[in-house]
């Protein structure tokens, strides 16, 4: 986030729960487990009373949403419902950019980029329109955060900028 002084780094897992539900938990910097499912956005911190509020109020989630459901659910006629998708190779890397069809969505969020090798996803990209940019290291990448993570040396681990 521009600002902040030094990227924030999180750490947990993010699990697919099976039809349009995906659950984020957090270990670090605090404890907290967002949750979305049938249409809610539920998130619970630790020492906090839980709060929920509907996915229309957070349409950028709801981008989030579909583009992780239509990945790892391989329905690639759902994300091109959502997003024009554009595909780069170089050898066995490849990246996966996703532009929001959307105009509302797209004043929010500019691209996301899922950065790969072979069959393996190693981290995904949100570049938001005010210039924010959220990085995930998938996978045995996640153990690789380097101690002073920047940007660019991020998106360098994830693949490069092919």
């Amino acid at each position: 986030m521009r600002v902040l002084d030094k990227p924030l780094v999180v750490s947990g897992e993010l699990a697919w729960l099976g039809g349009d539900r995906l659950e984020r938990r957090v270990e670090s910097p605090t404890k907290e487990v967002s949750t979305i499912a049938d249409g809610e956005v539920t998130q619970e911190r630790e020492g906090k009373k839980p709060r929920s509020f509907s996915l229309k109020r957070a349409p950028q989630l709801q981008v989030l949403l579909d583009s992780f459901v239509a990945l790892l659910a391989g329905d690639p006629s759902r994300l091109g419902q959502s997003f024009d998708v554009t595909l780069g190779r170089d050898a066995d890397r490849w990246r996966l950019t996703l532009t929001p069809r959307d105009a509302r969505i797209a004043k929010q969020i500019a691209g996301i980029h899922v950065y790969g090798t072979g069959q393996l996803a190693r981290c995904m990209r949100m570049d938001e329109s005010d210039g924010d940019t959220s990085i995930d290291l998938l996978g045995d990448l996640a153990a690789k955060m380097p101690a002073e993570p920047t940007r660019e040396g991020l998106i360098a681990q994830c693949g490069g900028a092919m």
